[in-house]
């Protein structure tokens, strides 16, 4: 697997634990100037044999290009038969075995499963751990902009893979051929806390606007928020995706809304404590 994170102290540990604990052999980690704590965290999994970590300082998010790199390095260095571009706040979640059974199930040919991602609704208060409280997912998944969020891609392991922009797609110099079935879907959690939040957007935000590589239209809903947050709209923004018991209810009546405990139980169960 790998992990592009910045500031992610808050969920960084229960990402790795749950995906290694389901078929992830090891986990290339890009640290992109970390100040709350992420680091630590990681050394502890360098030490354990698990993670490589690299250090990138530059300022201006080119994730495409950094992913890109830890993406061949997996099958470089590592060998790797599969390769899952992650980020802090996903979870590859399949009820058939871990991730590791369920792409060895895929036909010889397939090199490409494209999965979808369903985002977990907050809740006030921001008081319990984020795997506690948000356990209500919806039904059809859209992104800040109003358009369907889209899905993430993992792949066979290549050498000369590109991973583009926000770890959609990828490109090679072969056919891509992908699963028409399978039973991986992630689990998004992008809104934990408004702190969370509000700190990803204005260093997020900021690095796009550095940014020279990429055309204005990547990374719309980073640039959008980041406008938001300097007309100081983002905390409104943020109260507006809060989901009230009464908007709970009626969620869950019309369907936009699921309880869905999957991941509390696997985490709680990493933990050693009582399931949700």
């Amino acid at each position: 697997m790998t992990l592009l994170v910045r500031d992610e102290a808050d969920i960084v540990r229960e990402n790795l634990e749950f995906h290694l604990s389901r078929g992830v052999d090891c986990v290339i980690v890009t640290d992109n100037g970390s100040t709350d704590g992420t680091v630590e965290i990681l050394e502890e999994y360098v030490k354990r044999g698990v993670v490589q970590l690299l250090h990138e300082p530059d300022d201006t998010y080119a994730q495409g290009r950094w992913v890109t790199r830890m993406a061949r390095m997996a099958y470089q260095s590592h060998g790797a038969d599969w390769v899952i571009n992650n980020d802090a706040d996903e979870f590859w979640w399949t009820d058939q075995g871990d991730l590791s059974e369920s792409l060895e199930r895929l036909r010889p040919e397939t090199n490409v499963v494209v999965a979808q991602r369903f985002n977990f609704v907050p809740l006030a208060p921001d008081q319990q751990p984020f795997y506690e409280r948000m356990v209500y997912r919806e039904v059809r998944s859209l992104n800040p902009l109003g358009a369907p969020l889209p899905p993430k891609s993992c792949h066979r392991g290549h050498g000369e893979v590109t991973v583009h922009q926000g770890n959609h797609s990828i490109s090679w110099d072969q056919p891509t051929l992908e699963a028409q079935s399978h039973p991986i879907e992630i689990f998004h959690f992008p809104l934990r806390t408004f702190a969370q939040f509000e700190n990803k957007i204005r260093l997020g935000g900021a690095a796009y606007a550095r940014n020279t590589e990429l055309p204005p239209g990547i990374g719309r809903t980073w640039r959008s928020l980041y406008d938001e947050l300097r007309a100081g709209r983002l905390d409104a923004h943020y109260r507006e995706q809060q989901w009230s018991a009464e908007r709970l209810t009626g969620g869950l009546g019309d369907g936009t809304l699921v309880e869905d405990r999957r991941l509390c139980d696997a985490l709680q169960r990493l933990a050693e404590l009582p399931a949700c």
